[in-house]
Formats: structure tokens, C-alpha cells, sequence
């Protein structure tokens, strides 16, 4: 069940995140995923910053290592939708980041697929914290990369009907108000057109239930967490 992080100090969350993060890696890599993928911990510093798992597609490698783990294939979401209950959609504008963004890519195969972010008590710290997390996750999805959030976190006054209600505004999507007594978020965005959300609400004591990690806007595998 989900523990109550905030009787806590920081750093002890922080310590958990890390080993949490090194599981879903492993597991990831070891029959999760689809043998074109990988996943990393901490390779990359952003979009969203340093504590971020990163999924990464290679279709060359097949020696054992990394790049070439072999897993079941991902889910059709026109077969079988994903777990969480709540599910929205919204048209993002092609030019909401484009005069703040540039993009430099690598010229090898290795290109980001999706990122995994769990939010820790720095990034409701401060409203400039806060509001760098919600325009970075913004700019993740303008980008083109899935994006999966988890918020174990009670809302604060700088996001008082959760992340995802933030994220969303950002984006230009409809209010979102969570219900009263599931306080906390686990969020997967498909980074497609339109941009979509599958929203799982939850509170302290519920089952952290497997949430869909988006390869591409049809297909997803439900993520171990």
C-alpha cells in the first residue's frame, strides 16, 4: 500500500526514490519492455531534470546488452484500454512553446521515448519550483516524449487539486478536480495528437496499482510499480 510520506524527512524519501527508481529499471529491462527498448535511471539531466527514468528505443543492437532486452510487446490501446479509472484528451497548440523551446538532437539512434518522473517534496518546495516542474512537464509532452507522473505528495496551495490539474492547465486542457478523498496522482500522458491523460487518483493505504508507460500514442505496457 501507499505509505504516508509526509511523517518523513526529505531525505529519506529521497533515499527510497532512488532504490525505487533502480527496481523499475530492472524490471523494465528484464521482460517489460519490448526488445527494441531500454530503460536508464538518470541518464539525462532534463526536460524534467535529474531524477527522471528515461525510456529510449535502439533497433540495432542484439548482443546482450541493455538495448537489446527481450520483452512480451506492448498493449494496443484500441485492444485493451489502460487500468486507471479517469481518461481525458486535449489539443495542444504547436506553438504554445515555441518561442521559449530549441531542441538539439543526437544523430544517433537513441532517441528519448518516454520518462518516468516521481515527484519529490523539492518540487512543491517553492512556487519557482513548482512552476518549473508543471511548464518542464508541458514542454516534455510538446516535445513528443510520453510522459508517466506519480505524486504520492498531498496537494500544497501551489497545486491544490493536484499535478496533473496543473500539467493539464498548462497544456490548455479542461479543469480537473480530483476527488476529495484521493488526494494523490498517478498520471500517464500519451504524447500524440491530441495529447492524452489516464489519470489514477489515490490516497495513503491504497494499492499502487500498474500504470500504462506509453511506447508510442497507440501502444503502451503497464509499468511494474
Amino acid at each position: 500500500p501507499i505509505h504516508d510520506w509526509t511523517r518523513v524527512g526529505a531525505g529519506t524519501f529521497h533515499a527510497f526514490h532512488l532504490g525505487w527508481i533502480g527496481q523499475i529499471q530492472i524490471a523494465l529491462n528484464e521482460g517489460v519492455l519490448p526488445g527494441s527498448y531500454y530503460a536508464l535511471a538518470e541518464q539525462i539531466v532534463g526536460p524534467l531534470g535529474p531524477d527522471v527514468l528515461t525510456l529510449q528505443a535502439d533497433d540495432t543492437s542484439s548482443n546482450g546488452s541493455p538495448n537489446s532486452v527481450r520483452g512480451s510487446g506492448g498493449v494496443a490501446l484500441a485492444t485493451a484500454p489502460p487500468r486507471p479509472r479517469l481518461s481525458d484528451t486535449v489539443e495542444m497548440s504547436e506553438y504554445v512553446l515555441k518561442r521559449r523551446t530549441i531542441v538539439v538532437r543526437h544523430t544517433s539512434d537513441d532517441r528519448i521515448v518516454a520518462l518516468l518522473e516521481i515527484v519529490s517534496p523539492g518540487n512543491k518546495a517553492s512556487r519557482h519550483a513548482f512552476h518549473t516542474f508543471v511548464e518542464k512537464a508541458a514542454e516534455t509532452l510538446y516535445r513528443g516524449y510520453h510522459l508517466l507522473v506519480i505524486d504520492l505528495f498531498p496537494p500544497t496551495p501551489r497545486d491544490p487539486d493536484g499535478i496533473h490539474a496543473a500539467i493539464w492547465d498548462e497544456i490548455g486542457g479542461s479543469p480537473f478536480v480530483p476527488p476529495r478523498d484521493e488526494p494523490l496522482t498517478l498520471v500517464a500522458y500519451s504524447a500524440g495528437v491530441p495529447k492524452r491523460a489516464y489519470i489514477e487518483p489515490t490516497a495513503v493505504g491504497r494499492e499502487l496499482i500498474e500504470m500504462p508507460l506509453f511506447l508510442d500514442p497507440e501502444t503502451y505496457v503497464n509499468m511494474p510499480m
